[in-house]
């Protein structure tokens, strides 16, 4: 297995974690020189904060031990294509790769809907490479939302 393959395997354990805790399973790991220095999943309803998505707390811890607000080195594996406030987050971290698994054609903000980092008001975009077990991150979002309806 490569590395790249096995960071995304990271973030689906935070998305099952996340989704074991009752949020909604997105997970995230964030990566510098071969070493995962982040991982969580989305922590809204815990927290009680809407800003409280996987990518962002990611972001956050790493910034908070760098004592910096950028990352231009660092990589990014989520399970669901970002929103537009991870987009912005990404963006104004400087992240230098985004790796995200199953696309989100109604919050998602890379591929769909207002496609962040194609605007010209963006000032940082990332490499972008979608569809890591793509299948594996849609499918754990599937079953949590059919759950939920069936409660």
């Amino acid at each position: 297995m490569n590395r790249k393959a096995s960071y995304m395997e990271r973030a689906f354990e935070q998305a099952e974690l996340a989704a074991v805790r009752g949020e909604v399973p997105v997970g995230a790991v964030l990566v510098h020189n071969g070493e995962i220095v982040a991982a969580d999943g989305n922590r809204t309803l815990e927290l009680k904060d809407p800003t409280a998505h996987a990518e962002v707390l990611v972001i956050r811890s790493a910034c908070e031990a760098l004592n910096s607000e950028r990352l231009p080195d660092y990589d990014l594996y989520v399970t669901l294509e970002p929103c537009p406030m991870c987009a912005a987050t990404i963006s104004f971290a400087r992240i230098r790769r985004l790796y995200f698994g199953a696309m989100d054609q109604k919050s998602g903000a890379v591929e769909h809907g207002v496609r962040y980092f194609n605007n010209q008001t963006c000032h940082h975009v990332p490499e972008v490479y979608s569809g890591m077990m793509e299948r594996e991150c849609s499918e754990i979002l599937k079953q949590f939302f059919k759950q939920k309806r069936e409660a």
